[in-house]
């Protein structure tokens, strides 16, 4: 079986929201650092934190969605291993809430 990958309407959405989200959180840094001493600091720890957990949200955006989509088609085939088949999802969107 096949998997084609993303569109390119989708890979412009994320690429356009990633780059929106770094321009909000520098600018969110820049203004938390205002009344710090160190600003260089605070914004290095935010824009930091932010790639982390961004990152890791759209890594488990792309794990969901193609397992997803894997998953699908495994139920129609074979519909008793739907619980095991949905552990997978599972797993994926784990890497999401504590990622």
């Amino acid at each position: 079986m096949k998997v084609r990958g993303l569109r390119s309407n989708s890979r412009l959405h994320i690429i356009n929201t990633t780059i929106i989200s770094l321009i909000l959180l520098i600018g969110a840094g820049g203004v938390i650092g205002v009344a710090q001493a160190d600003e260089t600091s605070i914004l290095a720890k935010s824009i930091g934190a932010a790639l982390a957990v961004g990152l890791a949200g759209l890594g488990a955006g792309f794990a969901v969605g193609m397992a997803g989509a894997a998953v699908a088609s495994g139920i129609v085939e074979k519909r008793e291993a739907t619980g095991t088949l949905l552990l997978i999802v599972v797993l994926g969107e784990g890497i999401a809430i504590y990622g």
